[in-house]
């Protein structure tokens, strides 16, 4: 039995096939871990979630921004924009069932024996893995929940509020987590977000880091798998804190990571025309 991690895959099938094939997945056996942005920008969305959700138990997904943006759209709380290429799942037969699967996916698994969690774009530098593991869970129970799905749905966007504070409440506590998860890249060393700059971390606006970078982060002492940030490269220039969005929907690679020996696979990505 083995475990993989792997980064976005962004509706990039084909290379999701063949990856699969490279490590010798076998779903009766192995785990599959996903980090987030599963669908979008790619060629065959439908399919990659097919692909997922037939591996049942065998697969644990996270949840990224793009993963919320189809949610969004197919409730009609967002319109498609020009780069999107949701439409496969949107006119899809069983895009209700999708619907209530992605809702039941967290923003943040755990393997306490492996000793990796994993997330989509990051966890902020005053949290703890605990302290993550919370909070995440307040989205995802938002997520479940019949009464709270479309609010939380509704209010989902917006850059503000950007920093954290226990004392948040509502739909302002909700964003703020979402954003940690699913959209961050830079932030100080309070927590406090900047989502504009999608550039490399080496570039970041004035007064900010790489949410990776801070030596003092509350997880530094932990594996924490993620994905979001393509221009990384799969490079932190930290132990502990593992980039696997290796740019498959940018001409890049689709990257596994099997973290009972912290051996890299990786296949060629999809070539834009």
């Amino acid at each position: 039995m083995a475990t993989y991690a792997i980064g976005d895959v962004q509706g990039c099938y084909r290379q999701l096939r063949q990856l699969l094939k490279k490590i010798a997945f076998n779903p009766n056996n192995d785990q599959l871990w996903v980090a987030g942005d599963l669908v979008n920008r790619g060629p065959a969305n439908l399919d990659s979630i097919h692909i997922i959700q037939d591996m049942g138990n065998s697969a644990k997904m996270v949840l990224g921004n793009h993963d919320l943006h189809l949610l969004a759209v197919a409730e009609g709380h967002k319109k498609l924009t020009r780069k999107d290429t949701l439409k496969d799942v949107l006119e899809a037969p069983d895009l209700q069932e999708i619907i209530q699967w992605l809702r039941k996916q967290p923003l943040m698994h755990q393997c306490t024996e492996l000793g990796y969690s994993m997330v989509h774009a990051g966890i902020p530098p005053i949290w703890t893995i605990k302290q993550a593991m919370s909070y995440a869970k307040e989205v995802h129970n938002a997520l479940k929940n019949d009464k709270s799905f479309d609010k939380f749905l509704a209010n989902m966007y917006g850059n503000v509020p950007s920093a954290w504070q226990e004392e948040l409440t509502g739909s302002d506590r909700l964003r703020l987590i979402t954003n940690y998860f699913t959209r961050m890249r830079f932030c100080n060393a309070e927590g406090d977000l900047e989502l504009d700059t999608k550039t490399e971390a080496d570039t970041a606006p004035a007064g900010f880091q790489a949410w990776f970078s801070y030596k003092h982060h509350a997880c530094a002492e932990q594996k924490v798998i993620f994905g979001h940030w393509a221009s990384l490269l799969g490079k932190t220039d930290t132990a502990n804190f593992i980039a696997l969005d290796t740019g498959c929907i940018w001409g890049g690679k689709l990257t596994a990571l099997r973290l009972d020996d912290a051996k890299y696979f990786s296949v060629a990505g999809h070539s834009p025309s």
